[in-house]
């Protein structure tokens, strides 16, 4: 197994018209998220042997979202179904193409409800890296399973990897959320922000200075991603700006999932001692496939495909030369 992702799945619930606030939407459209497992997915688009562990509602959202899984050929034994919580709804509104607004459908959303003892342990050990984000971390008993699988995966000798997503609304509070991931830092191997998360966390948007702070912290990989900038990366060794690709954005959400599963899928084909060599090729894919998704609404639809990436950075590279 290339890599595990652990966390929410849900339905996003989009919006029909795009240059709108939430008050200006006349109907939402459901389409299948939820960050973790639109990694999974990105990732068997791309070539990788993936699985997702995490919870849905017992209803017809859940089993949509499990034949989703199933369809991208992501493997689902580690999935679990709550006989007493939904499948949660996160409603979207897309003012622009670089900004999205979220309100979250739960009280509590059965993503919350795994626990401990639901875990696959033997699937998690068996993965090369387990990928995680926050949100899972905002609530027990969600919180307790995901530093379960941590544990497990880092004794396996897993390459762990985080994204902050922080998304506020989950949250008590900002100073909740800091703790809760800043907590977790030291046992990850590579933490993916974006600028809004760095500051979050390090109280400056100055990449360099951030990421420095990050770095300190435990992770061997700092990943800032600026947008259609590009990324930025730190290792105790080296440092760099990865230029984006450039395209015509109409929707960013789930640009940044591609973007991680398409690192991750380079990412465990290396051994560990190739990481920081490898790190600036990964880096330009993953730029590749998070471009590639804000050309095309949706999370996991928008999705691209090994040879689309490929495609765009040869023509990248052709109009260049």
């Amino acid at each position: 197994m290339d890599f595990v992702t652990l966390g929410e799945l849900l339905i996003d619930m989009f919006p029909a018209e795009t240059g709108r606030h939430f008050s200006q939407v006349t109907a939402f459209l459901p389409k299948p998220g939820g960050a973790p497992a639109n990694v999974a997915v990105a990732g068997a688009r791309l070539g990788a042997q993936t699985a997702f562990i995490g919870k849905v509602g017992n209803d017809f959202f859940g089993e949509f979202l499990r034949d989703v899984l199933r369809q991208e050929n992501v493997d689902t034994r580690g999935l679990r179904f709550d006989d007493d919580a939904r499948t949660t709804l996160a409603m979207i509104a897309q003012p622009s193409a670089q900004h999205n607004e979220y309100i979250f459908y739960r009280n509590p959303g059965a993503d919350q409800r795994l626990r401990p003892d639901e875990l696959d342990r033997a699937l998690i050990t068996l993965a090369r890296a387990l990928h995680i984000g926050s949100l899972s971390l905002s609530a027990e008993p969600s919180r307790s399973a995901t530093l379960q699988a941590v544990q497990w995966a880092r004794a396996a000798g897993a390459l762990i990897s985080f994204d902050v997503n922080f998304r506020p609304a989950l949250w008590r509070s900002p100073d909740d959320a800091r703790a809760q991931i800043s907590a977790l830092l030291p046992h990850t191997a590579l933490v993916k922000v974006n600028e809004t998360e760095l500051e979050l966390l390090t109280a400056t948007n100055h990449v360099a200075t951030g990421s420095a702070q990050l770095l300190a912290r435990g992770p061997q990989i700092v990943i800032v991603t600026l947008g259609a900038q590009g990324s930025y990366f730190r290792t105790a060794r080296a440092d760099g700006f990865i230029p984006a690709l450039p395209v015509t954005a109409i929707d960013s959400t789930g640009c940044g999932d591609a973007f991680v599963g398409a690192l991750l899928t380079q990412l465990t084909r290396a051994d560990k001692a190739e990481l920081e060599t490898r790190l600036p090729a990964a880096l330009r894919f993953a730029n590749a496939a998070g471009a590639l998704t804000a050309t095309r609404r949706g999370a996991i639809p928008a999705l691209p495909t090994y040879q689309e990436t490929l495609a765009l950075l040869a023509a990248h590279d052709a109009a260049v030369s």
